[in-house]
């Protein structure tokens, strides 16, 4: 069953919301130049108690910005710039979901460093930006990536309209959705939030929830799925 991650998470409505309805996986850009970059409320943010599991998204951090992350209550590390191998096992592989920019020659073969990561995140290459974009990209790369094994987040360019369509094509491990459930950056739209879950709940067979269901605060945690058998 698909997965929902729900990034540019930037305060503890939009947060609230989007785990009422059931994310599995919740998004906070810690990159200064995001218009979703949270700063100083990462701390409140990583420490209110939800159901999704906590995901710290930064571009090329030094090894203490991801530790303490970390110790603050985020459950994986997003890296969206261009750390390597020996990086993301420093700070645990097990806990990195590593994101790579797709241009027409992307080749699948550029993931296998990554194979033992919690998960690879797909995104549509922007030069002007790393992510965020409401651009999508080639999806054939993705089934690709997802047919030879690998745990894929697809990112870039979805939203309410698209999104059935591109797990229908794909079949990824999760969807990642940002720019395309906003009100303006760094603002989500309710109408918008509660149409995706909808969506994917009555054709993707979600367990997504209605805005009308109770919240309640379950600790989270940092189990993941047995990572998948990956093709050479």
């Amino acid at each position: 069953m698909v997965k929902v991650k729900v990034c540019g998470i930037t305060n503890l409505e939009d947060l609230f919301l989007v785990d009422n309805l059931g994310a599995d996986f919740v998004g906070f850009i810690m990159y200064p130049a995001s218009p979703r970059y949270v700063g100083e409320r990462l701390p409140e943010l990583l420490s209110t108690k939800t159901k999704a599991k906590k995901v710290v998204v930064f571009v090329n951090p030094t090894y203490e910005e991801a530790r303490r992350a970390l110790d603050l209550g985020a459950e994986f590390i997003q890296l969206h710039g261009d750390e390597d191998i020996q990086f993301a096992k420093k700070i645990g592989i097990e806990r990195v979901i590593k994101a790579f920019r797709v241009k027409e020659e992307f080749r699948v073969k550029a993931l296998k460093p990554f194979v033992e990561a919690y998960a690879i995140l797909l995104d549509a290459y922007d030069d002007r930006a790393f992510g965020g974009t409401g651009k999508t990209f080639n999806w054939k790369k993705a089934k690709e990536a997802v047919e030879k094994g690998y745990r894929i987040f697809l990112a870039g360019g979805l939203n309410p309209d698209n999104v059935v369509l591109a797990i229908k094509e794909v079949n990824p491990f999760g969807i990642d959705l940002s720019s395309g459930l906003e009100l303006y950056p760094g603002r989500k739209d309710p109408q918008k939030v509660e149409r995706l879950f909808r969506v994917i709940r009555e054709r993707c067979n979600h367990p997504s929830k209605t805005l009308g269901s109770a919240y309640t605060e379950p600790a989270s945690s940092t189990a993941g799925a047995t990572r998948p058998k990956t093709k050479a």
